[in-house]
């Protein structure tokens, strides 16, 4: 008999679950919400800041290439998600794909993993974001106290005020609705890819041919740390990568790989999509490619524009206008990357929440937090309780060591899908699937190697607190999650297709 941890929440159970009045969320998202939703999320600071960041640093002009070969890992997991979000059409996204495949205890700790990392992620961005206003208002002669502008303005007392202010106006959005939440970023994402179009066809401009040589720059070998500080894998094996040259553009695509997470987020938002069967794959790769082709060109304009030598790190971009002798962009990037933020921010929240609302309506979590607003048809309890203790968080807390946790959550995130679309397809091949991630087994597991390998280039420091976290949630697990479950309450097994009601 298979041990209650591992018993398996059958997929035709998840679908049925969904369909509970009390717990079913409203389907109102096409194939075009998903894709703003993706753009939304990926585009950030990423395509102002990392493209001239990472050229100066470890590729060069070679960076583009950089995001090429990061974009090919992220298409990886891209096509596995995709299978996973048009057959299992369930909010949690990846949660909800390892309850599936793997059994319970794994689906928590997925589950444990990503409401880390989409809170971490929204406190981030949320503090970021405030950054890039009162950056915008001293240009405008208007100044911020500083115990309310940022948590180390004052020896007394420190609140980002604008961070925690855009966290609850976007939980209200959130409980509004999702076509509420869709609309509001179309028109954010349609005003942040205007400001990178515009951009890019101005800085094509300002381009000299030889800022391009050379296009891959010599090698330059990396000296191996020893300390938390430094990658995984050098403690391991003592090797460390190299900048500039062919291995560079490799070293540069583990940085850039996180200019592109988000797009995993897509996934959760399946529940509510009225045809996710054809529109989660259109809505996830169509997304990443966009993303893919925007950061490509970013950055072509960039090394083009200033030799990659003499770029600067806080804002390559915006100092590429600068140094031809167009100021004024400078405050236009930073409007652009403003506004951008928003949407990011929302949609991590987003992400966050359904997460949680699936884990609480499987009883993992308290099921109070699993009913939907009667009226808007949300899950409004666990947005407003994440809401608040996320613009908390983002008020107070000092984030910039915990934002890795944020790229080696969704990392893990990426290992657990493939590796479950690979049991799905032997233990239910009778599922109807609208969209078949091509070369199983051989792609996904050339996508876990891929993201294991993005992990071991993280600092040893960054796998200590993801252990730590992980470690909280198993505790969690065995003194709430395992006798609340609905599969332990309903003595189900773990037998895939045996759940005691009809399939759809």
């Amino acid at each position: 008999m298979t041990s209650p941890l591992f018993r398996t929440k059958n997929v035709e159970q998840s679908i049925l679950d969904t369909e509970e009045p009390e717990h079913a969320l409203k389907k109102s998202l096409s194939a075009l919400d998903l894709t703003v939703f993706g753009v939304g999320v990926i585009i950030g600071t990423g395509i102002f800041v990392l493209t001239g960041t990472v050229a100066k640093n470890n590729a060069g002009p070679a960076v583009a290439l950089a995001f090429v070969v990061a974009g090919v890992v992220c298409a990886l997991a891209a096509l596995c998600y995709a299978e996973f979000a048009s057959t299992v059409p369930v909010a949690g996204s990846a949660y909800t794909f390892s309850y599936a495949s793997l059994g319970e205890l794994p689906a928590w700790i997925i589950g444990w993993d990503l409401v880390l990392e989409f809170a971490l992620g929204t406190a981030v961005v949320a503090v970021g974001w405030s950054g890039y206003i009162q950056s915008l208002m001293g240009n405008a002669g208007w100044e911020m106290p500083a115990y309310l502008g940022s948590r180390e303005g004052s020896d007394v007392f420190g609140f980002d005020i604008l961070a925690a202010g855009l966290v609850l106006v976007l939980t209200g959005i959130l409980v509004l609705g999702m076509k509420l939440s869709a609309r509001v970023t179309s028109i954010v994402v349609a005003i942040k890819v205007t400001v990178v179009l515009v951009v890019i066809i101005a800085g094509a401009f300002f381009i000299t041919s030889s800022n391009y040589k050379p296009f891959i720059p010599e090698s330059q070998p990396v000296e191996a740390g020893q300390s938390l500080d430094a990658p995984l894998i050098q403690l391991m094996f003592g090797w460390a990568p190299a900048n500039f040259g062919v291995m560079g553009i490799f070293t540069a695509a583990s940085v850039v790989f996180f200019a592109f997470i988000g797009f995993d987020i897509v996934a959760t938002a399946a529940e509510e999509t009225r045809n996710p069967q054809r529109d989660m794959p259109r809505g996830i790769l169509g997304s990443l490619f966009i993303c893919t082709a925007l950061y490509v060109l970013v950055s072509i304009v960039v090394t083009g524009m200033q030799h990659y030598s003499e770029l600067s790190v806080d804002a390559p971009l915006a100092d590429a206008f600068k140094a031809t002798g167009h100021p004024w962009f400078a405050g236009f990037i930073s409007f652009g990357a403003a506004v951008g933020l928003t949407t990011v921010c929302m949609i991590l929240l987003l992400g966050q929440t359904r997460v949680f609302f699936a884990m609480s309506r499987d009883g993992l979590l308290p099921r109070f937090f699993s009913r939907v607003h009667p009226r808007f048809k949300t899950p409004h309890r666990p947005t407003i309780l994440l809401g608040v203790l996320i613009a908390v968080l983002a008020g107070f807390t000092p984030l910039n060591e915990l934002a890795a946790l944020v790229n080696i959550g969704t990392l893990f995130a990426f290992v657990i899908v493939a590796i479950s679309v690979v049991i799905l397809r032997r233990t239910r091949p009778d599922l109807p699937r609208s969209f078949r991630t091509p070369w199983v087994p051989f792609l996904p597991l050339v996508s876990v190697a891929a993201s294991l390998w993005l992990m071991l280039n993280l600092p040893a420091e960054t796998w200590v607190r993801f252990a730590i976290w992980m470690a909280i949630g198993i505790v969690v697990y065995f003194l709430y999650s395992r006798g609340h479950s609905r599969l332990a309450r309903e003595g189900q097994t773990a037998a895939p297709g045996r759940s005691g009601r009809p399939g759809p």
